[in-house]
């Protein structure tokens, strides 16, 4: 079967992914099993008899058969077989000014097969070819819910069988594209790790005794007090997952965890026609602690009022000069700014040209490869990625993890320390500049997982208290001889602010191209005047080249730290780029940046120059 995903709306590549089904796929025969050879990797260690979980016996039974058994005559055995797989409950629930529009209760279960031949330095893995990126993906799809132990052993056999003949194909055709390099990659397709077993409690979902659908109405009903909004949706999620991992290297994994989330998106329309929106987004570890509607409609009511200020706010000019970047909007840059160069994976062989460049359109080129003990951030400023902090100054942290999508378990990385890069996240795909994995593989829906940011810290020695930095923050105006200069209280996020689904695709078909220049959308932008310091909201317009190189210099930093919770995008191809910060809780991977506020230098806005929308012919009808 082949699936096709597609990159932002740029291209598409063929993703051929087996469906693990209860019927044999097209033209394909499942293998037989073969009298048993010597065995290629270790005997999978027995599952506790005191558990009664069948997932666990039945993913144990089937690798221990496909371990010992699984060959094609005449080909290599696989060195590694793993087993993921996913229970996802999810409770969602939407509404709009006090109606509400759906509620539903969902549980689905995913699995994923991967199996690899070759050995660890080249495997058949990590390759994309004129046929479609496969053998990095594996063997995906969903699974019987009831976790009956013969039904789930089916699925295994059959999506193990497939998963092995792709391996074996992928690993042919790379062999024969290695053979036309003049010099072959020397770096590893995998990279070893200890075997770990851990089986933490099955975690059953509790939704609470709340009526989620009455709070729901009640908290959305705050925003009819706002008649020129032209729509609202205000959406809660309850998110519960249970996680299985097994490998043939002899790790057992079964680790659960939730996530509850408000996350609402206004519209509305300024008087010249300029389609404008703003979003509220809260987010916590269970239901439970998710605010009262009467906190959320008041926190909806200022955002409310938020937009219908910059509504009447005059257009943004064009500028070039200090930004001053609140902890919030300093938050969501670095996501996007810093996500490419984070990773110290390789890239995937590929024979088709047209992936790097979609890839380098999307901002998924590190700037930090090749650079280790090189000064790539000011020389009091130290990069930190953290898993395992749970909080911070009494604020949850959402990428708290003990163990990672690969069974690795969750470090503490010193990313630069002091200006220099000491490190970079990794998973076990090697890369140029480190081999091993240091517990940073995460994915969503079971994608394929990648190193990624959990608890991103950046930390500065001699910040500035919010008085001296907005001193600073004008006598550089001043300086240069501005009357004015702008101040970001927030970024954009259109996987939150978009009402419809076709409003988020055209955002990316028009940033998509940009992100690699260095496009960035802000949302709630001040002018902050030089002679008294008196500020006022502008509207439109978005920042132009600020990559990675930008932060090398910053002009000044704040000793405010914050928060920003975010949930990173899983949508094939944006994972790992600039485009990846852009996610919901809804699928979404969940993340934290704390950051103090960060005066850059030379920032360029590019004021409003599109053609306004025509108003609607007849106002909008009263909503009380």
């Amino acid at each position: 079967m082949k699936l096709f995903a597609t990159f932002g709306l740029l291209a598409a590549c063929a993703l051929p992914l087996s469906a693990a089904t209860s019927t044999h796929p097209k033209n394909t025969v499942p293998v037989m099993p073969v009298s048993a050879p010597a065995s290629a990797v270790a005997a999978q260690a027995a599952v506790p008899e005191s558990e009664s979980d069948k997932t666990l016996h039945a993913m144990h039974d089937e690798m221990e058969r496909a371990r010992t058994r699984l060959q094609l005559p005449g080909v290599e055995k696989p060195f590694y077989l793993e087993y993921r797989l996913m229970d996802l409950d999810v409770r969602a629930v939407t509404s709009s000014f006090g109606a509400l529009v759906s509620t539903s209760t969902t549980r689905n279960r995913f699995m994923s097969v991967d199996v690899r031949v070759g050995d660890y330095h080249l495997d058949s893995s990590n390759f994309i070819s004129e046929d479609g990126f496969q053998g990095f993906l594996g063997s995906t799809g969903e699974v019987g819910i009831d976790r009956d132990y013969n039904s789930l052993r089916q699925d295994l056999w059959l999506a193990t069988d497939q998963a092995y003949k792709q391996a074996v194909t992928q690993m042919s055709l790379k062999q024969s594209f290695l053979r036309s390099l003049t010099k072959p990659p020397e770096i590893d397709d995998f990279s070893q790790a200890a075997p770990l077993v851990k089986i933490d409690a099955h975690a059953e979902p509790d939704w609470t005794s709340r009526s989620w659908e009455e709070e729901s109405r009640t908290a959305s009903a705050a925003l009819t007090n706002f008649p020129h909004l032209s729509g609202s949706r205000v959406n809660y999620y309850m998110i519960y997952v249970t996680y299985y991992l097994m490998n043939s290297e002899g790790t057992t994994v079964r680790s659960s965890r939730s996530l509850a989330a408000i996350e609402a998106a206004l519209d509305t329309t300024a008087d010249d026609g300029m389609a404008l929106h703003d979003y509220y987004a809260v987010y916590v570890t269970k239901p439970a602690e998710l605010p009262d509607p009467a906190a959320v409609g008041n926190s909806l009511a200022q955002t409310g009022t938020e937009l219908m200020t910059m509504r009447q706010s005059p257009l943004m000019p064009d500028f070039t000069g200090p930004v001053l970047f609140d902890p919030p909007a300093a938050g969501s840059l670095l996501a996007q700014a810093l996500a490419p160069s984070l990773s110290g994976a390789r890239s995937p062989l590929s024979t088709m040209p047209a992936f790097d460049e979609i890839m380098e359109r999307m901002g998924g080129r590190s700037e930090w490869s090749g650079r280790v003990n090189t000064r790539v951030l000011p020389a009091n400023v130290s990069l930190v990625d953290d898993p395992t902090l749970k909080e911070f100054n009494g604020q949850p942290l959402l990428g708290n993890y003990e163990i990672d999508d690969e069974g690795v378990k969750a470090q503490r990385v010193e990313l630069v320390e002091n200006g220099s890069l000491k490190n970079l996240l990794m998973s076990r795909r090697p890369g140029p500049d480190f081999s091993a994995s240091n517990g940073h593989a995460r994915s969503a829906l079971l994608s394929d997982a990648r190193p990624l940011a959990s608890n991103l810290f950046l930390q500065a020695n001699g910040g500035l208290n919010p008085d001296a930095l907005k001193k600073k923050f004008l006598d550089a105006c001043r300086d240069d001889g501005h009357q004015w200069c702008l101040e970001v209280k927030r970024m954009d996020n259109p996987a939150l602010s978009s009402i419809r689904q076709e409003d988020f695709s055209e955002f990316l078909g028009g940033i998509a191209g940009g992100v690699a220049s260095g496009i960035r959308i802000p949302l709630v932008v001040y002018r902050v005047y030089v002679s008294d310091g008196h500020e006022e909201m502008v509207r439109g317009g978005h920042i132009e080249g600020l990559q990675l190189r930008a932060i090398r210099n910053i002009l000044g930093i704040g000793d405010d730290e914050t928060v920003f919770p975010y949930t990173q995008s899983t949508q094939n191809g944006f994972a790992g780029t600039a485009l990846g910060a852009f996610g919901s809780a809804n699928g979404g991977i969940p993340s934290a940046v704390v950051t103090p506020s960060l005066l850059l230098d030379e920032i360029e806005f590019r004021g409003f120059h599109g053609e306004p929308r025509r108003l609607p012919l007849v106002p909008a009808p009263p909503l009380k």
